[in-house]
């Protein structure tokens, strides 16, 4: 991987991680566009940089994050399902991760999916936090991410409307949730590095670094735009974008494109 290779991608994952348009199936299509070799720095930095995005959520909403006790018990609950199912789901979860054709029908049915929802949820009388039971139950729909192109943001944000939460409170429970979620991944995927005896050069450290910098600059812009379209125009236009990427990747792979990842 270049570092001009790098850097796309840490925009795309700054760009797309609080978006319902599932920043790890965008990058794996970047990645399979460039042909980038998967090895495993490679798999390293796309989880890795995540943490960068995430802490543009800490720094933009840090009074809340850090002074509420109250929001540190309710990650902490809707944090627990996905720690059960990264550990029963690991190997099954990574062997998905190399597939385009799974991105491309998940970004194709969620989008689908994003259409309609809006429709779903609009009469509900809906609230600003969520209680102890609501956090476990967006914690489950958290799970589902796990499914590359499914999109992490719109599954927990699909979760905190069917619990009766308003749209604003939603977008912003889950950009919290991102946090301990993509940390305990960061941090697991650089023990799995670790373990294999490979060291970092000084060339792969300082990549780690800018890529993660290049992420949070990015993620801080593109929160504030996309709390902005949420609240305005809800969610049909991401699933009309969703449909029209995944419809493309169908047909390209259709028509003998390979777009399959590099191994």
């Amino acid at each position: 991987m270049s570092w001009i290779e790098a850097i796309i991608i840490a925009v795309v994952e700054g760009i797309t991680e609080f978006l319902p348009i599932s920043s790890t199936g965008h990058m794996i299509i970047v990645s399979s566009m460039f042909g980038i070799e998967q090895d495993q720095f490679t798999k390293l930095y796309t989880v890795c940089i995540q943490f960068g995005a995430i802490l543009s959520v800490v720094v933009m909403y840090g009074n809340r994050f850090l002074l509420d006790m109250k929001y540190y018990r309710l990650l902490f609950l809707a944090f627990i399902p996905a720690v059960f199912a990264g550990l029963l789901l690991n190997d099954w979860v990574d062997a998905m991760l190399g597939s385009v054709l799974v991105v491309a029908l998940s970004l194709l049915l969620g989008g689908v999916v994003l259409l309609f929802v809006d429709q779903w949820f609009k009469s509900r009388e809906a609230k600003s936090v969520p209680s102890n039971l609501d956090a476990v139950l967006i914690g489950c729909w958290q799970v589902l991410a796990m499914i590359p192109g499914v999109s992490r943001s719109a599954a927990t944000i699909i979760g905190g409307r069917s619990r009766g939460l308003d749209i604003k409170a939603a977008a912003e429970f889950s950009f919290f949730l991102a946090v301990p979620t993509m940390f305990a991944a960061s941090c697991k995927k650089l023990y799995d590095f670790y373990k294999t005896g490979i060291d970092f050069d000084s060339g792969q450290l300082s990549m780690l670094v800018v890529g993660n910098i290049v992420a949070f600059i990015v993620a801080m812009i593109a929160i504030k735009a996309f709390v902005s379209a949420l609240t305005k125009h809800g969610f049909k236009w991401f699933g009309v974008y969703r449909i029209i990427i995944g419809g493309l990747i169908l047909i390209l792979l259709a028509t003998g494109h390979q777009l399959q990842l590099v191994d």
